[in-house]
Parts: C-alpha cells; structure tokens; sequence
C-alpha cells in the first residue's frame, strides 16, 4: 500500500505547489514509485510538469464526479516513476456537489478514488488547493499525513490555527490515522532578519515537526532561490533544472528524510 501525503496550506504563495512537485520528483529519483495528485483548480502543479490544456482530455474532476476511475486519468510524466493525475480549472465546480448535504460520505469521495490504484505507487503526493474548502477536506481525509511549508516572511503563522484545529478534528472524527508528517520553512533568507525570527519562532512552536536529515543538524529549509521560481516556467522541478541549487538540495534532503520515517 502506498503512503498518501497531502501537501496544504490555506494561505497561498507559500511554495506548497513547489514542495509537491519536487518532492514527488525527488521520490521518483530515488526510484520510488510516485503519484502525483494535482487537486487545485489552478492546476499549476500540471503545468509545473510540463503539461498543457490541450495535452489531456480528462482530470481529476471527472474522477470526482464519478465520470472516470482514477487510472483513466493517469499521466506519464518525463520523469521515470512519477505520474501525474492533473487538474483543470473546471474543478471549481466540484465544490457545489461536495456541499450537496444529500451526498453521504462526501468527504470520503478521494479517499475511496485512490483505493483503486494505491497498490501501484510507494507514494501518493497531494497538491492541495490555498483553501480550506471541501477539496482539501477530501485531500487531508485521504492521507496518512499532511505536510505543512509555511514561507518565512511576514503572516507567516497567520491562519495556521485553523488548519491545525482542522486536522485536529479530522483525526477525531473521518480519519483518525492522520498525522501531520512535519512543517516545511520555504522561502528563505539568511540575509533576512524576517526570516530568522519566522524560523526562530518555528523552532519554538514545533521543533519535533521540522524535518531534519541528521539528528543534531540544523532542519531543512527552502531557500528564497530564483532557480527554485524559474522552474515551473520551464515544466520541470528544479531538481531538474538547476540539479546543484540549493532548493535542489533541500527538496532532495526532504525526500531522504521521508523514505526513512
């Protein structure tokens, strides 16, 4: 059985898109068997991978409203072991049949979506949408656990009480196996002061949720790096397309980490 992690976030532009992306390629490196789920209507971890619009007919909208199985959908991707199921604006309007409350079960529509193909992967990555709508409920009650990249710049923390008391919840009541896997500091600045308190502050609050490749080293973290921002412009992770940048090497670090936890 594969391990489901959803990337999320509500607050937008903190590189949660970015970390899917590359931590799924940096799964498939390691010659893991990865998924990639692209659940946000801006579906820009699609195009992140190099797919456009007119490259397939079918997403995962289609997959949730029970028009096509999950393996229908299935893209292969240039990268050895990575697919990717893609997104599409026309995903927004699956939001008005998750509130339908006639709908049983609704918040268990991904979740029993993946059971179809959870044999064929080693990881399941989730790219959820900068919202804590009924998508990202699907997402987090699909997943063994949730990672968190929080950009250290300022409202960094802000609205993170939130999503906290919703895993809380989801825990205790649709999935109570769900973890969170670790926060993830992106963004980065050493030269930044902004940076170091966000950090400091981070370190503070959830010192056993940073990752960290040894014990006793400093934990990971995304640096504020323009390989890191060209990339998706050029449909590749930046492990690929700046292999030695520094954000290369975090994302690769982060994938070590997550193969031996």
């Amino acid at each position: 059985m594969s391990e489901v992690i959803s990337i999320a976030n509500q607050k937008g532009g903190v590189g949660k898109t970015t970390t899917a992306v590359n931590l799924a390629a940096s799964l498939a490196e390691k010659g893991k068997k990865v998924l990639l789920l692209d659940i946000d209507p801006q579906s820009n971890a699609t195009t992140s991978l190099g797919f456009s619009r007119s490259d397939y007919e079918f997403n995962i909208y289609h997959v949730l409203i029970g028009s096509k199985k999950l393996s229908e959908v299935v893209l292969k991707t240039a990268i050895d072991n990575l697919k990717l199921v893609p997104s599409n604006i026309g995903l927004v309007g699956i939001e008005k049949e998750f509130y339908n409350p006639k709908k049983k079960n609704r918040e268990l529509i991904l979740k029993e979506k993946i059971k179809e193909v959870s044999k064929k992967y080693d990881f399941i990555i989730i790219d959820s949408p900068p919202a804590l709508g009924p998508i990202t409920i699907n997402a987090l009650s699909a997943s063994d656990s949730v990672i968190i990249p929080i950009q250290c710049e300022f409202f960094a923390l802000e609205g993170l009480a939130q999503l906290l008391n919703t895993v809380s919840l989801l825990k205790k009541t649709i999935n109570p196996k769900l973890k969170i896997k670790g926060f993830l500091p992106t963004m980065y600045s050493g030269q930044n002061n902004l940076s170091k308190q966000v950090l400091a502050d981070l370190t503070h609050h959830f010192k056993d949720k940073l990752f960290h490749i040894k014990k006793g080293k400093e934990c990971i973290v995304v640096p504020r790096n323009v390989k890191v921002a060209e990339s998706p412009s050029f449909g590749k992770p930046v492990i690929h397309y700046a292999t030695s940048s520094k954000g290369s090497v975090a994302y690769r670090d982060l994938a070590t980490v997550i193969v031996g936890s």
